[in-house]
């Protein structure tokens, strides 16, 4: 694999991709889930059910889901430079919200951030890889995980009181700017490296498929989708939870609920340390998924608020901790390109979609059906022992499991 660290002429510029990639996370994180604490606002606003609602936060996950495998070929076709700037492009049309008049415009909206949000997702393996080493990738991949978690953590915890001073609309607007900032600052600095190897290569679908149907990529594909299942549902529908349940303001409710990213900020970082000490990846998936069952459980059975915050910082710790290895071991397979690297971040990003765009609808349609969160957050947190299943099925050597062929 070529590296940037091997190419002198490089090693300066590519601290700037490395700033550029860590803001783009950032600006994903922001608008991921900033709708959730305001969702009864729109519900009120736009006259709508709880299950139209809940489409607000899970339709522009399908449309990442849909367009993950195919962002994947495309990215490996017209490069990262391209790719990050119709990513960028399509964040920053939520800076627009301020103008929608009703459900159906915002909806388009949020599915403009959904064409980003795959694209983003999609081109940074290749981006990364093309411009760090392997090592520094796990770093950068920590970093980048970080960016979101910090991202997704100010914008639940500060939606509701910016609605309060302003509109729900509005909130949404200001978290939208960043995407516009990083338009034109991509616009500016943003390239591919002019590197033999990392340079647009189209893939083929037998290619594809090659990539995709070794055991270590199927094991991480079902981890983050298993995760990412209750992680959606729970940040999506607490807030409106402990507003309903335990009469806590909109604030107060996205306060707590903002601890599951932020603790996952520090979870992340921990999680870029920790297997630079340790050739095996297992236990780092095991101790995930312990954490996300049993904050996931905690965070809507325990009948006290100390116990509450405690269950969500369990909760956003095992929702977190695996993502920079997840991240970084599938450039340990054996002959593993570029464009292949796309192919799999694309995978995980069709797989977790789905997760992301079921979840929020399936609490919302069973509240609606039962009168209770209750079924639909127990189901979610069942999906999300997937990531103990890889702890224990995941070869403790993955450069030595199967590799594409």
């Amino acid at each position: 694999m070529h590296t940037a660290a091997a190419i002198p002429i490089l090693s300066r510029y590519r601290w700037v991709m490395a700033a550029m990639s860590l803001l783009g996370h950032l600006a994903l994180g922001f608008n991921l889930f900033g709708i959730s604490p305001v969702l009864p606002l729109a519900i009120a606003d736009y006259e709508i059910s709880n299950f139209a609602a809940g489409m607000l936060v899970s339709l522009p996950m399908l449309l990442a889901a849909s367009f993950g495998i195919p962002g994947g070929m495309l990215v490996a076709r017209i490069g990262v430079k391209y790719s990050q700037l119709i990513a960028w492009a399509s964040m920053a049309v939520l800076a627009l919200s301020f103008l929608a008049p009703n459900y159906a415009v915002m909806l388009l909206l949020r599915l403009a951030y959904g064409l980003g949000l795959a694209l983003m997702i999609t081109s940074t393996g290749p981006l990364l890889m093309a411009w760090f080493s392997q090592r520094e990738v796990l770093v950068m991949n920590s970093l980048n995980t970080a960016a979101i978690s910090l991202g997704v953590a100010i914008a639940v915890a500060g939606a509701a009181p910016l609605a309060e001073l302003t509109d729900w609309k509005i909130s949404m607007s200001v978290f939208g700017l960043v995407g516009v900032a990083g338009s034109i600052a991509w616009i500016v600095l943003g390239r591919d490296a002019p590197l033999e190897g990392v340079r647009p290569a189209p893939i083929s679908l037998r290619q594809t498929v090659a990539v995709l149907r070794g055991r270590t990529v199927i094991l991480l594909i079902l981890t983050d989708a298993g995760v990412l299942f209750q992680y959606t549902a729970l940040t999506g529908w607490l807030p409106t939870f402990f507003n309903d349940q335990l009469g806590l303001s909109l604030s107060a409710a996205g306060f707590i609920t903002g601890m599951l990213p932020f603790v996952g900020v520090f979870a992340v970082l921990a999680g870029g340390i920790v297997p630079l000490r340790f050739d095996s990846p297992r236990g780092i998936f095991i101790v995930s998924g312990l954490a996300a069952i049993v904050g996931g459980v905690g965070s809507y059975l325990l009948p006290n608020l100390p116990g509450i915050y405690a269950a969500a910082g369990v909760l956003g710790f095992g929702s977190w901790f695996y993502v920079p290895i997840l991240l970084t071991l599938p450039l340990r397979l054996p002959g593993i390109t570029p464009q292949g690297l796309a192919v799999i971040y694309g995978s995980l990003m069709t797989f977790s979609g789905f997760a992301m765009f079921v979840a929020p609808i399936l609490v919302g349609a069973l509240r609606d059906a039962t009168g209770s969160f209750l079924p639909g957050f127990l189901i979610c947190t069942a999906m999300s022992s997937t990531a103990l299943i890889a702890g224990a099925l995941l070869p403790r050597n993955v450069s030595a499991g199967n590799a594409p062929q």
